[in-house]
């Protein structure tokens, strides 16, 4: 494969400018209008959350998080993928993005057709600002995978509780970080429960994350400790 280095960096200026806006048109081409298989929101009714009064845990606007997938296309400026519970996720490159093969350092080039990927960055909806990729990440021996509940609309939410849920846990409270932190929670999350598409990670007043999930009808909230562990999930 030529080099996508080369016209990476023309094409990223482009690419990014969708990021906002034009990954929800990517996804909703095929209808003309909602698509019929993008994740829910965070304040949709299929996502949850779920509350028990007060407002929903409605935060919007991109935020840091990730996905984790099979690369079904590449192109100078990105590629697609697509997660284990079928979400079609768009990725967007820049120069600045980092590469990894394994835990040895790559380039751009080792992303291709068919490989799995983890991409850590900032998402909107279905669409992610890759800042890291992952080639063959590596499958933590704990993961979850066959607990995951695919998105289907139409279908409720699944309302059930996995491992340690913080007792001071309340939806819509924390604070939004990003950086490190959130990467490794990302990482994380969807090691533990891989097919969804991350789109925040919060940290909690006790110190843990909380990492909001969509594209999947459970789990949509991972809550992993300091040490960047997975302790519980609903």
């Amino acid at each position: 494969m030529p080099s996508r280095k080369v016209t990476m960096s023309i094409a990223a200026v482009a690419a990014a400018l969708a990021v906002g806006g034009g990954s929800y048109a990517i996804a909703s081409a095929a209808s003309g209008s909602a698509p019929a298989s993008a994740p829910p929101s965070a304040s949709s009714p299929a996502s949850g959350p779920r509350t028990s009064g007060g407002a929903p845990n409605a935060r919007s606007g991109p935020a840091a998080g990730g996905t984790e997938g099979t690369v079904s296309s590449v192109s100078p400026s990105g590629f697609t993928l697509t997660t284990s519970a079928g979400q079609k996720v768009t990725i967007t490159e820049a120069p600045a993005t980092t590469y990894q093969e394994g835990t040895s350092p790559a380039s751009a080039n080792a992303v291709a057709t068919g490989e799995t990927v983890l991409v850590l960055g900032t998402t909107e909806n279905t669409a992610i600002a890759a800042t890291q990729v992952i080639v063959h990440p590596a499958t933590p021996a704990a993961a979850t995978a066959a607990q995951v509940v695919p998105f289907h609309r139409g279908t409720a939410s699944t309302s059930k509780q996995a491992g340690q849920i913080p007792a001071s846990y309340s939806q819509g409270s924390g604070t939004i970080v990003s950086g490190t932190a959130a990467g490794k929670a990302t990482e994380a999350a969807l090691g533990a429960y891989p097919g969804g598409i991350v789109d925040r990670v919060v940290q909690l007043s006790n110190g843990e994350y909380e990492v909001h999930n969509i594209g999947v009808n459970w789990p949509h909230h991972v809550f992993v400790n300091q040490d960047f562990k997975v302790v519980g999930a609903d």
